[in-house]
């Protein structure tokens, strides 16, 4: 099974199905807005208006699991996100990245490593997983690593599936 066959609610309501990203780049982050780590989602906010127009897309997964830094409703946590970070990005319903609820997208992605060679349960929030436009998983970050590191850049350039300059 593909990543992108993975149905998910978004946390607006409706759906944020990965289906509708085949043939996009999409960087998968799980999230949370009462964390040492929140302030990440500055750097995603500006990957993701670097790169959306040469198909590339981060969905941010919003995740309780790690000593319940995502305690919000859907409302409170989308306007969160809005208001303190302006994200545009897709964010998904709240969801299980670890344990017997883990999600059908987590099953997906942590069998491949990190650079460190970690594959497994997610260590902590804002762990990051890269989605080749075929729906290949090709990397994993460690949740300290900067959304706008080299690292993850690099990833970001090597698939994005429309050309354009290096910026």
């Amino acid at each position: 099974m593909s990543v992108f066959d993975v149905r998910i609610g978004s946390l607006q309501g409706g759906s944020a199905d990965l289906p509708q990203y085949r043939g996009r780049a999409v960087l998968v982050v799980n999230v949370a807005s009462k964390c040492g780590l929140t302030p990440q989602y500055e750097g995603l906010q500006r990957l993701q208006e670097r790169f959306a127009d040469r198909g590339f897309t981060v969905l941010g997964v919003p995740c309780d699991q790690f000593m319940g830094q995502e305690p919000g409703t859907p409302d409170e946590i989308a306007e969160f996100c809005s208001a303190t970070y302006g994200v545009t990005f897709p964010l998904t319903e709240k969801t299980d990245v670890n344990g017997e609820g883990r999600h059908s997208l987590y099953h997906a992605l942590v069998d491949t490593p990190d650079g460190g060679g970690h594959t497994g349960d997610i260590r902590w929030n804002f762990e990051k997983f890269f989605v080749a436009p075929d729906g290949t998983v090709t990397a994993r970050f460690d949740p300290r690593t900067d959304p706008e590191s080299d690292e993850v850049v690099a990833a970001i350039h090597q698939a994005l599936p429309v050309p354009g300059s290096r910026d």
